[in-house]
């Protein structure tokens, strides 16, 4: 059975590169703006499959992608589709993952119930903030783990020297699973977060990195400043290099530059979210493979 590829607007290339690597084709569709600002989406196929895949990053501009999918979903199933397969590779506002003060909304939950009302039947990510997010959903929902990328592009580099870092205590998991899978060390990093400011203090860590090549392992980059004092931390603590692998570059303005111009040797992203700066200190790995 034929299944043709769909795609929005948000990442063109990872939608290219999916089709590529599974032997499909991929569909026809006219976005568009009225002049009124409102989008206006239209399958031009004459002839839609039975079964689709229709892929879009919740990427910036988060809203405009998040209403884009839910009409070409929507398009989709009027032309014919009767299964859509969704590939979200980056779910936004998955940081918002629980009510951090009062008065605030359950934000992904929200999401997840906007999405749910688009006519698709199950929805593959990558590297959600939480993974309990998953039950938000009442649709199947498979969270795929971008680790073993970051570990075939690292596993070469790994020397002597090398230790693991987790920035903080959300990537704990990961990053040890990530440093056992190479046969590291791993060091903790501890550090609290002001909630009205965003600014971050750290306050120790684990055990010394002096004269070592550090690799740190995290899901998301946004305004780099965690990352960034991690990195002149460990700097300061007498770390050899900072090496960073990070699933979902959000390429907010300005980030890149100050990526550029801190102590981070490297950062090494997905093409989960599309491409849009470059840098010396910049790598972009593929995940497409890893489905």
């Amino acid at each position: 059975m034929s299944m043709t590829v769909y795609t929005g607007s948000s990442n063109y290339p990872f939608a290219n590169e999916y089709a590529k690597h599974h032997g499909l084709s991929v569909g026809n569709i006219e976005i568009s703006r009225f002049e009124n600002s409102e989008l206006r989406v239209r399958v031009l196929d004459e002839a839609v499959d039975s079964q689709v895949t229709l892929i879009q990053s919740l990427s910036h501009p988060t809203n405009d992608h998040l209403v884009e999918f839910c009409l070409i979903a929507d398009a989709l199933k009027r032309a014919g589709a009767k299964q859509i397969q969704a590939i979200i590779p980056y779910l936004g506002y998955s940081k918002q993952d629980k009510v951090f003060r009062a008065g605030e909304p359950l934000s992904v939950k929200v999401i997840a119930n906007i999405l749910q009302t688009a006519p698709i039947d199950r929805i593959t990510t990558f590297d959600l903030h939480n993974p309990s997010i998953v039950g938000f959903f009442d649709i199947p929902l498979v969270n795929v783990y971008a680790r073993p990328a970051f570990l075939e592009y690292f596993r070469p580099t790994v020397g002597a020297r090398s230790i693991v870092v987790a920035p903080d205590a959300g990537s704990m998991k990961n990053s040890t699973q990530f440093a056992m899978e190479l046969g590291l060390q791993v060091a903790y990093i501890d550090k609290k977060r002001d909630l009205a400011t965003g600014k971050v203090e750290i306050i120790g860590m684990s055990r010394e990195v002096e004269g070592s090549d550090c690799i740190l392992i995290d899901d998301m980059i946004s305004t780099g400043s965690t990352l960034i004092e991690v990195s002149r931390f460990l700097k300061s603590r007498g770390a050899r290099s900072v090496r960073i692998g990070v699933t979902h570059h959000l390429y907010i303005d300005g980030v890149q530059e100050k990526i550029e111009a801190s102590e981070i040797d490297e950062l090494v992203v997905s093409n989960t979210i599309s491409r849009k700066v470059d840098g010396e200190k910049l790598k972009e790995i593929s995940v497409v493979g890893l489905m």
